[in-house]
């Protein structure tokens, strides 16, 4: 219902749009080579048809300018022509999900061909022209995979012809039309199969050394495909080679129809070529196509933030609201500490200190609350709270980090997830709370959502992805039950007080096997919302959960089992997010924006939970002069030096040539034998709750003073931005967002399902309450939907942030992240085969002037490495997680990095973007600090001069952000970082940072590594 609201508001904006007028503040971009770029040529051999960066073109076969026959909206792929030649159809994304869609030559009668809520791709039509092979992932919405299915278009009957486990795809019909070639990712996706259209009897037909795609059927018989090599990308007939040093793109040759030489055409290099099998050199086919983008700079008023102001602010940032069982109390996390509240009156602070205390629950009886905290650990364990005596105590001492705590409904026992890897990734476990024994009951889970009990404390139940097919990572979040009956029998602990690390974990026993978890989906194909805070939740009485669907409250039926009785209804229409139980089984706390709301399933009356808990902003009153031997002030590419800094509070009040006099009054800090430049901006890592209040000394104590974190919780990113602000946690300021936009599917924790144009526009209106820097634009956003975001966006004065590069850079979006990463089309329209990029790519970049953000570190962290190997033994490491110091000391971080190389590839990408015009800035997609280091160093290995990568972390990020940093200058925030070394000499000096200040205040390497600058003071406590 959703997909086809989007597509008659989508066909009704373009009729709207037709062509720019001439006071179009569109800026023309004519290009001659493509990115990922297949072509197709008509039957006659007269024309061609290319899918440029989303829109569909023809051209003539001799070449010339092309023309769009699609609009810029369908992200439509892979043309292919009708043996008449009166149509050309190919795949689109236009309402949210990939369908078949077909068009005349002239660009009239654009029309779809399937539909569903199933992604359909890849379509090439048979010879006699009655039928249309496709591969889909049609099946089972708990986990399928790709199949070749037929298309009769005479009769709209669709029949699936091939049913291997294994993901089936790129089909192409025989000269006879008796069987279909494919790609597949059996033996490796190394070879070429067929299935016999009539009996559905298979064969493998080709093998090659690389991976297979694309692959051809020609009129003589012979196959063409794609092979995929170390450093190659060629196409091949029976592992033979046809091309050589060219860039092959991964699409399926198209042959010339009746061409006695068995000539074809297809893109490499981003020119469109034809060749022949039976050799000979390729002829270029020259052509230009003319695109338009926005040059979003002063284009709306961006909002600026306030570090300045001392007013008390409202905390929005209230992380699991939780009711107690007798719906008189509410707990909950903010601004650093865990809090409870009356229903009606007054937050208390029940915790008080400087660590990160987060996700509180309830026992069953109201009288213990568990949450997590680092409060005397290295990172997050649990602990306990006696409520009548106020008492804590921690009941778990593991290597991992526990979080998503829920009691069982006898009170013994605790269930959680515990993150072992990045993103959240993390094993289910449960603590017997008598004995102290954490045992494991399954092994490591995609990003988990938090658990619930069942009402005999047999099975546990939680969101977790189901993806439709192995081939893309993206699903729906469903509910997985997990059988722990078997826990009766716990292991007891090690005994003695001194247990260490892990010492409650009992003896390993393996987790009870996966064959016993059982999968509902209460509605098949539609998604929970989000697998970061909204359910599902169990009702205490075992009859029903309650979860968040296309952003609103719903509620189900269930047996005792977790087997929904019923479909879910919804029970508000406003927003929702966080849902808890009350003890009667009927009524329901949850967020609604800004708000605590509590509803009665049964009347449906809801009430506004009034919360007055406010924080003071923690500004210096102090006045700080900085002696540099060097400065590196970012102005200039030149350095100078015997420099005296001036700090008032947190502004730069001077910077002025050293003298004695400088001196007098306030703190004086030493720097005369090192490097004083700007702190350096992390421009992409996600916040995670998971590295615990140690994260952000590790970001200062690598110089890093700000992070833009493009994606998270939503309500867990305001505590971290809240925290920060009142001095609660050391560390960088940040800047960030909530969910990761996505639409219909969902992978990551952090991302969210939008479903609705409704459901989106809750979404924006949560972006707004809750004060977001930015917007993020995820994979699987229509690009309709996306321009409705960037124009919600611009109009509340922040940016969006995609992956996407074309219609975004017409329509405004004002950030891409990666040269590559995932794409819902399983290839990138920015980078092709090899990591390489062309004209079309880069000229969209510069000529829009957007923000680029490259994130190619991998090859740069590694030299670093390779350069300095004592940097492995770095005591900062110690302040990340075990898991994350086993990576770095394997190097499994950079495992990849010895196959890129950044001179070419991506690292040109770079260098040929930022020349065009675009703002480049460093980011890094990754929690590890080491890593932004390695990305200036990718830059350099690539050709920047030192200054201009410098400039990536400093300079730039600050005028994308719309922050006062960036320069040593007057009237900037008092961000400096001290290094011994000259970094302008060798960025590899810039790791070696002895003393950090952030907003004015000041931080000794040594205080950040042992933790004693953690201190709460009186201003900055909320209240």
């Amino acid at each position: 219902m959703s997909r086809a609201v989007v597509l008659a508001a989508s066909l009704a904006l373009v009729a709207a749009l037709g062509a720019a007028p001439a006071s179009s503040p569109f800026i023309d971009v004519t290009v001659h080579e493509g990115t990922s770029m297949s072509v197709a040529v008509s039957p006659d051999g007269r024309m061609l048809a290319i899918d440029m960066q989303g829109s569909i073109w023809t051209l003539p076969s001799s070449g010339g300018a092309a023309k769009r026959i699609t609009d810029l909206f369908n992200d439509a792929r892979q043309p292919t022509w009708s043996p008449d030649g009166r149509t050309i159809t190919f795949f689109a994304y236009r309402d949210g999900g990939y369908d078949i869609w077909a068009v005349a030559p002239d660009g009239s009668n654009q029309r779809k061909l399937t539909w569903g809520p199933y992604d359909d791709r890849e379509p090439i039509w048979s010879h006699d022209g009655t039928r249309i092979a496709f591969s889909s992932d049609r099946g089972d919405a708990l986990g399928s995979d790709y199949n070749i299915w037929i298309l009769d278009v005479r009769s709209g009957e669709l029949r699936q012809v091939t049913k291997n486990p294994a993901d089936d795809y790129m089909p192409s019909w025989s000269p006879d039309d008796k069987e279909i070639a494919f790609a597949s990712t059996r033996e490796d996706g190394a070879s070429v199969w067929a299935v016999n259209v009539a009996t559905g009897a298979e064969r493998k037909v080709s093998t090659s050394r690389g991976r297979v795609d694309s692959p051809s059927w020609g009129p003589a018989g012979q196959i063409v495909y794609n092979a995929a090599l170390p450093r190659e990308s060629r196409l091949e007939v029976d592992g033979n080679p046809l091309t050589g040093a060219e860039n092959a793109f991964a699409f399926r040759p198209s042959f010339i129809p009746g061409s006695s030489a068995s000539e074809f055409y297809y893109v490499s290099d981003g020119k469109i070529r034809k060749r022949s099998i039976g050799g000979g050199a390729a002829q270029t086919i020259e052509f230009s196509a003319t695109m338009q983008v926005t040059r979003v700079a002063g284009t709306y008023v961006r909002r600026k933030r306030d570090f300045t102001s001392t007013t008390p602010k409202p905390a929005l940032g209230i992380v699991r609201p939780v009711i107690s069982p007798d719906g008189r109390q509410i707990a909950f996390a903010a601004v650093g500490d865990i809090y409870v509240m009356p229903v009606g009156g007054k937050p208390v602070d029940v915790t008080k200190d400087a660590a990160l205390d987060t996700d509180p629950a309830w026992s069953p009886d109201g009288s213990q609350l568990v949450y997590s905290s680092d409060k005397e650990s290295e990172h997050l364990q649990l602990w306990i709270r006696d409520m009548k005596t106020g008492r804590s105590r921690q009941v778990t001492h593991l290597t991992t980090q526990p979080q998503g705590a829920t009691w069982s409904p006898d009170g013994k026992r605790i269930a959680f997830f515990d993150v072992n890897g990045m993103w959240r990734v993390a094993n289910m476990s449960v603590l017997d709370v008598a004995s102290g024994a954490v045992t494991k009951v399954h092994d490591t889970l995609a990003q988990p959502g938090a658990p619930t009990w069942s009402p005999d404390g047999k099975r546990i139940a939680l969101a977790e992805v189901a993806p439709f097919t192995r081939r893309f990572r993206e699903g729906t979040n469903q509910v997985l039950t997990i059988d722990v009956a078997r826990l009766s029998d716990v292991a007891r602990p090690f005994e003695g007080r001194d247990r260490g690390a892990d010492a409650n974990r009992g003896p390993e026993r393996p987790a009870p096997p996966e064959s016993q978890d059982k999968w509902y989906a209460p509605i098949p194909t539609l998604s929970i919302d989000s697998r970061g805070g909204c359910g599902p939740v169990w009702s205490p009485d075992g009859t029903k959960m309650a979860a968040i669907y296309e952003g609103v409250l719903a509620v189900w039926p269930v047996a005792v089992s977790g087997e929904p009785l019923g479909p879910p209804r919804h029970i508000t229409s406003e927003s929702a997010h966080a849902p808890s139980w009350a003890g009667d089984s009927r009524h329901i706390l949850y967020q609604s924006l800004d708000k605590l709301r509590i509803i009665d399933i049964e009347s449906g009356e809801t009430r506004t939970v009034p919360l007055d808990l406010k924080y003071t902003p923690d500004v210096p009153a102090t006045h700080v002069v900085v002696h540099a031997g060097r400065l590196v002030d970012m102005k200039s590419a030149e350095a100078r030096t015997n420099v005296d800094i001036t700090i008032e509070g947190n502004k730069i009040a001077s910077v002025v040539p050293h003298a004695d006099a400088n001196h007098a009054g306030g703190q004086v800090i030493d720097a005369s034998t090192l490097s004083v430049m700007p702190g350096l901006v992390e421009f992409h890592s996600h916040l995670q709750k998971d590295y615990g209040e140690s994260q952000g000394r590790a970001w200062l104590a690598f110089g890093i003073t700000t992070v833009r974190s493009p994606g998270n919780t939503p309500y867990e990113y305001v505590e971290d931005r809240e925290a920060g602000e009142a001095g609660v946690r050391p560390g960088p300021r940040v800047y960030g967002t909530g969910y990761l936009t996505e639409w219909g599917r969902v992978y990551y924790k952090m991302g969210i399902a939008v479903s609705t144009v409704g459901q989106l526009e809750m979404e924006l209106q949560r972006a707004k309450a809750l004060q977001y820097d930015l917007l993020k634009s995820y994979v699987r956003l229509p690009d309709l939907q996306q321009k409705r975001m960037t124009e919600f966006a611009h109009s509340i004065g922040i940016p969006v942030a995609t992956h996407e590069i074309y219609p975004a850079a017409f329509v405004g979006v004002d950030n891409t992240e990666h040269t590559g990463a995932t794409s819902r089309r399983g290839y990138s329209p920015k980078i092709a085969t090899l990591q390489r990029s062309y004209e079309d790519v880069i000229q969209l970049f510069g000529k829009s002037g957007r923000t680029f953000c490259p994130m190619i570190s991998p090859a740069g962290t590694r030299r670093l490495l390779e350069r300095e190997p004592e940097l492995l033994n770095d005591p900062r490491f110690k302040l990340y997680p075990q898991w994350i110091q086993e990576q770095l000391a394997s190097r499994q971080v950079n495992a990849f990095a010895a196959q890129v190389d950044p001179t070419a590839g991506s690292g040109k990408m770079v260098l040929d973007a930022m020349r065009a015009g675009a703002l480049i800035v460093a980011g890094t997609d990754t929690p590890n600090a080491i890593n932004l280091h390695g990305e200036l160093m990718s830059y350099v290995m690539a050709g920047m001069s030192t200054y201009d990568a410098l400039k990536a972390a400093t300079v730039n990020p600050a005028k994308a952000l719309n922050l006062d940093a960036g320069t040593i200058e007057a009237g900037k925030l008092a961000d400096l970082i001290m290094i011994d070394g000259d970094p302008l000499a060798d960025v590899a000096n810039l790791h070696k940072v002895k003393r950090v200040i952030v907003n004015g205040r000041v931080y000794e390497l040594d205080q950040l590594l042992r933790g004693t600058a953690a201190a709460k003071t009186t201003s900055s406590q909320a209240r």
